[in-house]
C-alpha cells in the first residue's frame, strides 16, 4: 500500500481564537516547523518562541482596508492549493517561486458572538471572516497534500504528527477537511440566518422579473417570504449529548442556535440533576404555553407534552394551586412553568409534589433556596426572555416541513371577533372562561376538548382519534379527578377544530356545560347549532382553528 503520510514541515496559522495554541507553538518549536501566519496570531506565536514569518514577507503587499486583506494573495492560496502528487503543479511551483503547505491552521472571526452582544451592524460587518473561510476552503479540497485544522480540539493531535514527523495519512486529511467544510457551512449559515432577518428585499425590486410569465402567486408568495427561503439554510452548535433520547436505546443532544442567548434552549440551570430529552420537550411545551396568557400571571403542569393543567390567577402560588387541581394523578412528575417570578408560596405548594422540573424566569432568593435545599432532583430552570419562535421544524423521511409557529394571534382569537351561533350572549365571567378556555386549548394536542371555569381548566381531553372520545375524556377527567365533584356542570368548553358531527357537542352539552367555543367550518355546522339552541347552551364560532400535532 502506498503510503499517504505527509510531514508537517511547513505550515500557515491563523486564528482568531489563541486558546490553546500555546501547544502547537511547542510543537512547532520543538520540530523546527516554518510557521507562517498573520497579525495577532504571528505576534502571539512569536511571544511562545515560535520563529515567525509574517505573511507580508511571502506575499510582498502588507495588510491593508483594516485587516480585510491579508492572505488574499497567490502566494498564500497556491501555496495551499498544490496538490503535490501532480508532478505539474509541483513544478509551476517551483516555477513561480512559491513553497507548499503542509498544514493551515484557521479559526475564524467570531460573528455569531458579535451577533449575540448586541452591536450595530457595522462592527457585524466586519466580523464576516473572507481570508479565513477561503484558507479553509482551499486545504479542504486539497487534503491530498494539506492538512486543515479548524477545531482547537484537534491541537494536540496536530502536536502529536509534528512531533513524530510524519503527519496525517490521507483518511486522517479528509476526516479533518470534512471536519472543516462543516465548520464553514455553519459559519455561512449562520450569516445567511442574520443577513435574511436584517436585509430583505426591498419593495424596489418586483417579485419577478419583467416579462416574465405569470404564475401561480399563492405559491410565489410563498417562497418569497423570509420564512420559507428557495434553499433553507439554517445551522445549530451542538451544546452537549444527552444521557439518551425519548427511550433509553435512543442516543440524543442538545443544539443551540448561534445567534440567540435567550432562549429556552439556552436555560440556566440552577438546581437539580441534568436535563434529559423529555425534559426539555415537556418543559418547552409547558414554558410556551403559559406566555399564551401574558401578561395575565398564568402557571402550567405539563405531562408528556401536554398539560394536565393550566391556569390564571393574581398570584403564582394562586395559578398553580388551580392547575395543579385539574389533574392531581397526572401532575405527579410532570414540568411546571410560571410566566412570572416564583415566590416563595408557590414553591411550598411545589414541595411536597415529585416535579421532574420547573421553569420561570426567576425566583424569590427564598423561593429559591427552598427549592434547592429541599427538592435536590429538582430541576430548576430560569429563561431570561418568553419564547421569540416564529417557526417549527418537522423532519421527515427526505425532507423537511416549516410552518410559521402557532400563536394566539389570529383574527378569530379575539372575542370581539366570535359569532354567537347560539343562546344567549355570554356574561363577563363566562367570556372570561371562554377566552382563557380557547387561549389554552392551543397547547392540547389534537383531537382537544378542554374544559374551564374561573380561568382554570377542570378537564382535558386530547390526543385522540375522534373528538367523541376526547369529549368523553374530557368529561371524565373533569369529574372523576374531584373527588366526586361534578366540575362540568357550569363550566365552558372549547374545542381546538369544529365538529365534524352533532354527537360531540352533545357529550358536553348533556354534561351540562354553560357555553362552548369551536371554530365552526362544518358541513353539518347548523346540526351542532342546532343541539346547543334546543338545550340553550351559549356558542360561539372563531372562525380559527388551532389543530397541534
Amino acid at each position: 500500500m502506498t503510503n499517504t503520510q505527509r510531514p508537517l514541515r511547513r505550515a500557515l496559522v491563523s486564528v482568531f481564537h489563541k486558546e490553546g495554541i500555546e501547544v502547537l507553538a511547542q510543537a512547532f518549536i520543538n520540530a523546527g516547523t516554518e510557521v507562517v501566519s498573520t497579525g495577532s496570531t504571528a505576534k502571539k506565536l512569536a511571544e511562545l518562541g515560535v520563529n515567525v514569518t509574517e505573511v507580508s514577507e511571502v506575499t510582498g503587499f502588507p495588510e491593508s482596508l483594516d485587516g480585510r486583506v491579508k492572505t488574499l494573495d497567490p502566494h498564500i492560496h497556491a501555496g495551499i492549493l498544490a496538490d503535490m502528487t501532480n508532478d505539474e503543479h509541483a513544478a509551476q511551483l517551483k516555477e513561480l517561486g512559491i513553497k507548499p503547505f503542509d498544514l493551515v491552521v484557521v479559526n475564524l472571526y467570531p460573528f455569531a458572538d458579535t451577533v449575540r452582544s448586541g452591536a450595530g451592524e457595522a462592527d457585524v460587518i466586519e466580523k464576516i471572516d473572507i481570508g479565513g473561510p477561503s484558507m479553509v476552503r482551499g486545504a479542504a479540497k486539497n487534503s491530498a497534500t494539506v492538512a486543515i485544522v479548524t477545531d482547537p480540539k484537534d491541537y494536540a493531535l496536530v502536536a502529536q504528527r509534528v512531533a513524530d514527523g510524519e503527519g496525517f495519512t490521507l483518511e486522517e486529511r479528509r476526516w479533518l477537511a470534512a471536519k472543516a467544510y462543516a465548520h464553514t457551512a455553519a459559519y455561512d449559515a449562520t450569516i445567511s440566518e442574520w443577513t435574511a432577518k436584517h436585509w430583505p428585499r426591498p419593495d424596489s425590486i418586483d417579485s419577478k422579473p419583467n416579462g416574465a410569465e405569470s404564475t401561480d402567486t399563492a405559491e410565489e408568495g410563498r417562497t418569497e417570504s423570509p420564512l420559507f427561503p428557495a434553499a433553507f439554510t439554517r445551522t445549530w452548535d451542538r451544546a452537549h449529548v444527552l444521557r439518551y433520547g425519548e427511550n433509553p436505546h435512543q442516543k440524543a443532544a442538545l443544539y443551540l442556535d448561534p445567534l440567540n442567548r435567550d432562549g429556552f434552549a439556552h436555560a440556566q440551570q440552577l438546581g437539580g440533576k441534568p436535563m434529559s430529552y423529555n425534559n426539555y420537550v415537556d418543559a418547552d411545551a409547558a414554558w410556551r404555553a403559559v406566555w399564551d396568557f401574558a401578561p395575565q400571571i398564568a402557571v402550567a403542569v405539563v405531562k408528556h407534552n401536554n398539560p394536565c393543567g393550566l391556569a390564571i390567577g393574581a398570584t403564582a402560588a394562586e395559578a398553580h394551586a388551580k392547575a395543579h387541581a385539574c389533574d392531581p394523578m397526572s401532575a405527579y412528575g410532570g414540568v411546571i412553568a410560571a410566566n412570572t417570578m416564583v415566590t416563595l408560596e408557590m414553591a411550598q405548594s411545589v414541595r411536597p409534589i415529585f416535579t421532574e422540573v420547573i421553569v420561570a424566569p426567576d425566583y424569590e432568593p427564598e423561593a429559591l433556596e427552598l427549592l434547592q435545599t429541599k427538592k435536590k432532583n429538582l430541576r430548576i430552570l430560569k429563561v431570561a426572555k418568553q419564547p421569540q419562535t416564529t417557526a417549527q421544524f418537522r423532519e421527515i423521511d427526505g425532507g423537511l416541513l416549516v410552518q410559521s409557529e402557532d400563536k394566539i394571534d389570529a383574527a378569530g382569537d379575539d372575542p370581539k371577533n366570535w359569532t354567537l351561533v347560539s343562546g344567549k350572549a355570554a356574561d363577563d365571567a363566562t367570556l372570561r372562561d371562554l377566552e382563557f378556555a380557547w387561549r389554552a386549548i392551543r397547547c392540547v394536542k389534537s383531537n382537544a376538548i378542554l374544559l374551564a371555569h374561573d380561568q382554570a381548566t377542570v378537564g382535558i381531553g386530547m390526543g385522540q382519534v375522534n373528538r367523541v372520545d376526547s369529549c368523553n375524556l374530557s368529561v371524565e377527567r373533569a369529574n372523576t379527578l374531584a373527588d366526586g365533584a361534578n366540575r362540568t356542570k357550569g363550566a365552558v368548553a372549547a374545542s381546538d377544530a369544529f365538529f365534524p358531527f352533532a354527537d360531540g357537542a352533545q357529550i358536553l352539552i348533556d354534561a351540562g356545560v354553560s357555553a362552548i367555543v369551536q371554530p365552526g367550518g362544518s358541513i353539518r355546522d347548523e346540526e351542532v347549532f342546532d343541539a346547543a339552541r334546543k338545550a340553550d347552551v351559549t356558542m360561539y364560532v372563531t372562525g380559527t382553528r388551532h389543530f397541534f400535532h
